[in-house]
């Protein structure tokens, strides 16, 4: 049997995804093209590596056993491609990053700016992703460098302080719940939200009302945190924000802040990689210098 590095690369962005749309798109490929792939590899092995069902796919014991042996090739293209751009002058590098919604609207921005500046041959690919598929990520060796949670396993890996995020919950100052300093997330439930269009803090919260038992009645969907600060201030529903956004936002317009005292919505976010002898040099700087105290 022959795999080339795209099979590895896309069997493995599959079952992180545990789509094979999803890891299509990761790995650059169409569906189709991406299908025949893994049926090529599934037939030169002679087993079947993925379970497929209506909900996705995951791997089987045959694909979790290729998982593990493509895990360990990408992390050698990476010490490999680590030693050559230490030959490569004037080469632009591109570090791999993931991160939650909040660590990438409310911390990296500043974080990152004078790091890349002093680095202007390298780029960042910053991606969104919840805590989870980081962790999935760097495991698969899909990425380097990632920010994560306190709430996810991260057993085997490296972590290091990042921040402190902590969402709250935001409303327009005559809101029945504007005089409450803390709500549980379950209480409010009943309510209607101003939401988040797409991204990881969305998909957490609209995960977190469905284990609490409801849906969470979303009247419109903005881009922004600041659009949510704005349409709440104005009564158009509830938001749940990082705490950073929603005082910045008090100190130009009346709005109600209440804190969510579910333990989940204090988290403690760190630089999570693998150990540093398995990355890049430039992955590596990328890390120290997010996990510094004076970054």
């Amino acid at each position: 049997m022959r795999f080339d590095l795209m099979d590895l690369r896309l069997f493995l962005a599959v079952t992180e995804a545990g789509s094979i749309t999803h890891g299509a798109a990761a790995a650059g490929l169409s569906l189709p093209a991406a299908s025949q792939r893994l049926r090529d590899m599934e037939t030169a092995t002679g087993v079947t590596l993925l379970d497929r069902s209506r909900r996705g796919v995951s791997p089987t014991s045959a694909g979790e056993a290729l998982a593990h042996h493509a895990i360990l090739v990408q992390r050698q293209m990476a010490q490999m491609r680590s030693e050559l751009d230490e030959y490569a002058q004037g080469r632009r590098t591109v570090v791999p990053l993931m991160a939650p919604t909040a660590a990438i609207t409310e911390h990296l921005p500043a974080r990152l700016a004078p790091w890349m500046t002093a680095h202007p041959e390298i780029d960042v690919e910053l991606k969104e992703r919840q805590s989870s598929e980081v962790v999935r990520a760097i495991l698969a060796g899909l990425t380097e460098v990632g920010i994560v949670s306190d709430t996810v396993n991260t057993e085997g890996l490296h972590l290091r302080p990042f921040a402190v995020d902590r969402l709250v919950v935001v409303a327009s100052p005559g809101h029945p719940l504007a005089t409450l300093e803390h709500v549980f997330f379950a209480d409010i439930l009943h309510e209607n939200f101003v939401g988040l269009a797409q991204g990881a803090l969305q998909d957490n919260l609209d995960g977190r009302a469905l284990i609490a038992g409801g849906r969470l009645k979303t009247r419109i969907r903005t881009r922004t945190f600041e659009s949510i600060c704005h349409m709440a201030a104005k009564g158009v529903g509830l938001g749940i924000v990082p705490e950073t956004t929603a005082l910045d936002f008090q100190q130009r317009t009346d709005l109600a802040t209440l804190r969510l005292a579910d333990d989940w919505a204090t988290r403690r976010l760190s630089v999570c990689t693998r150990a540093s002898n398995d990355m890049s040099a430039s992955a590596r700087s990328l890390a120290d210098h997010l996990a510094s105290t004076d970054s």
